[in-house]
């Protein structure tokens, strides 16, 4: 997906050949009882990151269908810098498909980043009645 696994003692970067699809910064309403940030927050912003995505290349409105895969790494605190880089896996006749890789900036003093978790989405297009409509071809 375009991020080489840093070398044994060397900090892990946030992909530089792309810009993230959304970056966010979790608040305390956001936590849980435990004081990380809810499973369900993150998975919400993934879903609005891939959906960003999905909607550029759909050149128009689309929905979730399915979400294949969610793999949470490590937690994510309040002050994090949350990132969510998307990439399209496949396009279909109607439906794209794209990876979602999150990575949390923290400690701001010290900073390290770490990737938290990995999903993969898919996304309908739709026309305005909601019905499926194809994907349009690539300009």
């Amino acid at each position: 997906m375009g991020v080489i696994a840093p070398m044994a003692g060397e900090p892990l970067r946030l992909p530089e050949d792309r810009q993230p699809a959304l970056r966010v910064v979790p608040m305390p309403a956001d936590l849980n009882p435990a004081g990380d940030v809810f499973g369900g927050w993150i998975m919400a912003q993934a879903d609005i990151a891939g959906g960003i995505v999905a909607h550029r290349r759909a050149r128009g409105r689309v929905a979730t269908v399915a979400v294949q895969s969610f793999l949470f790494k490590q937690p994510v605190s309040v002050g994090d810098v949350v990132s969510f880089y998307v990439s399209d896996v496949r396009v279909g006749r109607t439906s794209i498909t794209v990876a979602v890789e999150v990575y949390a900036e923290r400690n701001p003093s010290a900073p390290v980043t770490v990737k938290v978790t990995e999903a993969t989405f898919t996304y309908v297009a739709l026309n305005e009645d909601g019905s499926k409509r194809p994907v349009p071809p690539e300009p």
